[in-house]
């Protein structure tokens, strides 16, 4: 199965795509990874988008769809996948199109209030990058990882302002991806607003699972 995972920040989609892929047999693709991936291979769209990223700069379309067409050709992901964090653009997703045809987009719906929670008490592991909260899933031993031992801290991107700025650039950039793919006839929404389980039984329901 192809799937792309829409969502605000803070829905969960990252999450939900461990289960996921356990769940579907294929692999979770983020964008960030797929990022780091190719700049380690040393591919030369890799080095472009490492210089890229290092200048401060976004990646842009083009070289993202490149490094997009290049991953999902590789062998895990031809049976299918998991894409998060890609396409962020209606550009970005009519190039997709040109090149692998997606089952179904699962829109994962959260309120503006549920994501300043959630993202406001996120803390992560420098080292394993597990990730915590201040409310609802403390590590055992306050600011050190359970499976690791390392550092759990707040991330930049996790400060009040920083997540407004980010809930700004979700609406202007990616929140259209919603009608485009809800006109294609392969919008899912799905309540993400409780429980990691009742989100994971609603994934299921969803996709008829």
């Amino acid at each position: 199965m192809r799937l792309i995972f829409l969502g605000p920040p803070g829905a969960g989609k990252g999450t939900l795509a461990v289960t996921a892929v356990e769940i579907l047999g294929v692999p979770q693709i983020s964008t960030g990874a797929m990022f780091r991936a190719a700049a380690s291979a040393g591919t030369p769209l890799g080095l472009k988008a490492r210089a890229i990223m290092e200048s401060g700069s976004l990646v842009d379309d083009e070289t993202t769809i490149g490094l997009a067409k290049e991953r999902l050709a590789q062998e895990d992901a031809r049976a299918g996948y998991i894409l998060d964090g890609f396409p962020r653009t209606i550009a970005q997703a009519e190039a997709l199109a040109g090149f692998s045809a997606v089952d179904k987009v699962v829109n994962f719906e959260l309120p503006d209030s549920v994501v300043l929670e959630r993202l406001g008490g996120r803390r992560v592991c420098s080292s394993c990058g597990f990730n915590y909260h201040a409310l609802f899933n403390k590590p055992k031993f306050d600011g050190s990882c359970d499976r690791c031992g390392g550092k759990v801290l707040i991330r930049d991107d996790d400060l009040p302002e920083a997540i407004q700025k980010r809930l700004e650039v979700y609406r202007s950039q990616t929140a259209p991806l919603i009608d485009f793919y809800r006109k294609a006839g392969l919008l899912v929404d799905i309540d993400a607003s409780g429980p990691a389980d009742e989100v994971v039984r609603n994934f299921r329901s969803a996709l008829g699972l």
